[in-house]
C-alpha cells in the first residue's frame, strides 16, 4: 500500500473520532508536597477538546490524499 493511502486512511479515523467523541480525558498524577516520610499525591483528570475545524479538515485531507493516490 502506498504512502499516501495510508496517511489519508489514517487522517480519515483520526477525523471521524474527532467528530464522534469530540475530544478525551486522562488522568495526571503529581505530587504536590513531601513532608519527611508522608507525601501528598493529587490525580488530577485533564481534558483535551479537539476543535470541529479541525476534525473536519483531518476528513478533507484525508480524502483528498486518498483519492490523489489512486490516480497515480
Amino acid at each position: 500500500m502506498d504512502t499516501t493511502k495510508m496517511i489519508g486512511i489514517i487522517l480519515l479515523v483520526l477525523g471521524g473520532l474527532g467528530l464522534a467523541y469530540g475530544g478525551f480525558s486522562y488522568t495526571k498524577d503529581s505530587t504536590k508536597a513531601k513532608i519527611g516520610p508522608i507525601e501528598l499525591k493529587v490525580q488530577e483528570k485533564e481534558q483535551v477538546n479537539i476543535p470541529l475545524w479541525g476534525s473536519i479538515a483531518a476528513l478533507a485531507v484525508g480524502g483528498i490524499l486518498l483519492v490523489s493516490g489512486r490516480r497515480k
